[in-house]
């Protein structure tokens, strides 16, 4: 029976129920009329599909979708359906490596009760809906009993270009030899017939080490934060002969910015580079960066001439060629903090537009001078990518140093590991699954030319609309002369910059609270006299959950 908890229900799967209430009304109360409801009948699939057992390769669980929930003539019967019975079927623990555009979903990592789609959600329908796991509950979103794990997640609006997830059930000993792959269900080609068009599975593997686990065997995490040069459309020297030409709006010291990236390499305390949540208790914010740089992205598509115009171009700008030019921050580590990446290259813009100096980076880590975080504004959301996933390939002689160079912030040194995974990447097992008609790189061309065409056609625009204007004309002779705004424009990372008044430095700004009061203040809100107390507690989470059962049941009984 379906969870009757719609608090915990997908938006999707609450249209669904709609409808089938609907029919179900439909169905008791006729039109006496003659007329036809008014509403007609949805054809669409199931929310909670049952299954049958269908044969399957050796290592997977293959069934078959019934039809149930369709519309058929009531003198025919339907057929009884029965579930799929996993003691019949061997089972495995695979790895999966994602890809997908964040834009329209509110993260990666499920959230009941929310209204914006997340990436995991959409993952756990397409399992579900090829049963490849087969939980009693289909409408509930619950990984747990899968052995699912996952090597990172991503904010609302992020994206991710190789993220690697563990899902499955371990095997027993198989006695029949089999290939691994070619006896095996594709499992991107099934799971991305079912996924929607920005979500994509671009491998598998088919042998993973003894106890994987794809958040704790994932040593390195790589991301890259893309924007354009300039960060928005520059002011014409025109309309503000007294503004200094070296240091144009809208355009970034990308050398500057390079200086002081490579601050943030090493083993640092990023308290003032993250957002600090209480209900997490985190005390350590010390983090290793095993490089930083800003890397330019050669051949991004098409350029605007009117910024190749003397009038848009600051004096003495490096680098020949066309604008706008596309760069991205590149950070690899083994762990980061909530936000970091984004409070990274917040202060990396204010350096890049001439507010700060890239010695505010060394400023901000020494958090003996600054144990309070400034309240700056993180960077949006979009522009950021979760861009590789390393899992290293580590034997048993050599796994402890590994883990101290790469987990142990007191020692120094810099990690340069390859992946050891033996991934099978879509097209290696048949070419045409890759590069055929309905191949992946066919279904993603469908997606980048919709893109893409939306990009021309808002360069023609824009580049016309800019160019056509005689600026030296003043045809509105009356009134007096337009001045320059004196309000400082601030890009943060988003589609344009934002007016923000007098700038104030980052060192001006109100302090907040630091990590351990922040930390004290949730606690106190949960009913410990401090958090010291708290991380005394065996289990607190538990603890604060069975609290909470018992304060809602003494509600209850109040009434």
């Amino acid at each position: 029976m379906a969870d009757s908890n719609y608090q915990n229900w997908t938006k999707d799967q609450l249209v669904e129920r709609v409808r089938e209430l609907e029919q179900q009304l439909q169905r008791q109360h006729p039109p006496t009329d003659g007329s036809k409801p008014q509403h007609k009948q949805a054809k669409t699939k199931p929310s909670s599909p049952t299954t049958t057992p269908a044969p399957s390769q050796p290592g997977t669980a293959t069934t078959r979708t019934a039809p149930a929930g369709t519309e058929k003539k009531e003198k025919k019967k339907k057929k009884s359906s029965s579930k799929l019975d996993p003691s019949k079927y061997s089972t495995r623990l695979v790895a999966l490596k994602l890809a997908y555009l964040g834009k329209r979903y509110g993260g990666f990592e499920y959230q009941a009760g929310v209204a914006v789609p997340t990436v995991e959600e959409a993952l756990w329908r397409a399992l579900v809906k090829s049963c490849l796991i087969w939980p009693d509950d289909p409408d509930k979103v619950d990984f747990a009993p899968w052995d699912y794990s996952k090597c990172g997640r991503t904010d609302r609006g992020v994206s991710a270009e190789g993220e690697g997830e563990g899902e499955g059930e371990r095997d027993g000993d198989r006695k029949p030899v089999w290939d691994p792959v070619a006896d095996e269900i594709n499992y991107p080609r099934v799971l991305n017939r079912l996924l929607p068009p920005d979500i994509r599975v671009l491998a598998w593997a088919p042998t993973l080490p003894e106890n994987f686990s794809a958040r704790f065997s994932c040593w390195e995490r790589q991301y890259r934060y893309f924007f354009t040069q300039p960060a928005f459309t520059p002011l014409p020297a025109t309309m503000d002969p007294d503004e200094k030409r070296e240091a144009k709006e809208g355009w970034l010291d990308i050398d500057a910015m390079r200086e002081a990236a490579k601050l943030f390499e090493g083993v640092h305390d990023f308290r003032n580079y993250c957002k600090v949540d209480g209900a997490k208790q985190i005390t350590n914010f010390q983090r290793r960066v095993f490089e930083a740089d800003i890397v330019e992205v050669e051949d991004t598509g098409s350029a605007l001439p009117y910024l190749s115009q003397s009038d848009f171009r600051p004096e003495g700008l490096r680098g020949e060629g066309t604008y706008p030019k596309v760069y991205y921050f590149h950070v690899r580590g083994s762990a980061f903090l909530w936000h970091q990446i984004r409070h990274m290259v917040a202060i990396l813009f204010m350096i890049g537009q001439g507010l700060e100096k890239p010695s505010i980076v060394t400023e901000l880590l020494d958090v003996d001078r600054h144990p309070r975080k400034p309240n700056y504004t993180m960077a949006d959301e979009v522009p950021l990518v979760l861009w590789d996933c390393i899992f290293p390939k580590v034997d048993e002689a050599m796994s402890k140093k590994a883990a101290v160079e790469v987990h142990n912030p007191d020692v120094e040194g810099n990690a340069n590991m390859q992946d050891g995974i033996d991934w099978v990447w879509l097209g290696e097992d048949k070419p045409s699954h890759l590069h055929g008609p309905s191949g992946m790189v066919d279904q993603l061309w469908e997606c980048w030319r919709e893109r893409k065409m939306d990009e021309l056609l808002a360069n023609q625009l824009l580049d016309s609309v800019a160019r056509k204007a005689d600026l030296s004309r003043r045809l509105a002779e009356s009134g007096s002369p337009e001045k320059p705004s004196s309000s400082q424009r601030v890009f943060e990372g988003g589609n344009t910059a934002k007016a923000s008044g007098t700038y104030l430095p980052v060192l001006k700004k109100q302090l907040l609270a630091t990590p351990e009061e922040a930390n004290d203040k949730w606690a106190k809100s949960k009913g410990f006299a401090s958090a010291e107390e708290l991380a005394k507690t065996k289990n607190w989470r538990s603890v604060i959950k069975a609290n909470k059962s018992a304060g809602a049941l003494d509600s209850s009984a109040d009434r």
